[in-house]
């Protein structure tokens, strides 16, 4: 699987997206509205009221921010397969899309470079493409897939390479991981607790290393896509 693309040519990525304000209650009232507009279904389906729902407000790019994207690569050195990871996070979303989006257009100078993430192709992939736009900044080259064949975008999913097709089909990157043999990245928190960790504990490092785990897992799963040997932990350096 994935034979025709070199491993050291994926560059892996994980994002960790809270909503834009702590609450609902300080929300304005045209955001309360067009919230409720976009929550629609799902205050009907579960019977709960916009303000009930507000914490799945992270998850859409129009209510949501990034408070962390983390990359990863792997290369090898004296044959042994090495995985080094970098992250760009903090308060000021500004600054994390506009740093990431520079290393993006300096790699992806040549095609030969694929984006990796797992549902990145519903989530990671759009999402990061959307907050670029909202805070004004240059769309990079890698997310910029308007008017391109599917060939040539060069976006892997785990989740859509799982699929083989059966497009009805989910799969957690917890559960993937498990079936694999590979260390969850799920072991302290999840997806789940991301905003109560920002916006009530204050701790965005907790938040910066569960989403490094993530990348990790994600090249793990891709190697086990490949066949190939697993990155031993202690060849993990995060810079």
């Amino acid at each position: 699987m994935l034979n025709n693309i070199k491993i050291s040519n994926i560059f892996f990525l994980d994002i960790e997206t809270v909503s834009q304000f702590p609450n609902y209650d300080i929300l304005n009232n045209n955001t309360k509205r067009l919230w409720s507009d976009k929550i629609k279904y799902f205050a009907e389906k579960e019977n709960k009221s916009p303000s009930e729902l507000y914490h799945k407000a992270g998850i859409y790019a129009e209510f949501g921010k990034i408070i962390c994207i983390s990359v990863g690569i792997i290369f090898e050195k004296d044959s042994k397969k090495l995985f080094r990871i970098k992250s760009f996070y903090g308060n000021n979303e500004n600054d994390i899309l506009n740093e990431f989006n520079e290393l993006l257009n300096k790699l992806f100078i040549s095609d030969k470079y694929y984006l990796c993430a797992h549902n990145g192709k519903e989530f990671d992939f759009p999402y990061i493409a959307r907050r670029t736009l909202i805070n004004n900044l240059k769309l990079p080259k890698a997310l910029d897939i308007a008017g391109k064949k599917p060939w040539e975008v060069k976006h892997l999913d785990t989740l859509d390479l799982w699929k083989f097709g059966d497009y009805k089909h989910y799969t957690s990157l917890d559960l993937l991981t498990s079936i694999f043999k590979i260390t969850s990245p799920k072991d302290d928190i999840k997806g789940s607790d991301v905003g109560n960790v920002y916006w009530k504990d204050n701790d965005i490092d907790r938040i910066v290393k569960y989403c490094q785990k993530d990348v990790l897992a994600i090249a793990q799963i891709i190697l086990r896509y490949k066949g190939e040997e697993l990155i031993k932990n202690y060849n993990v350096t995060i810079v």
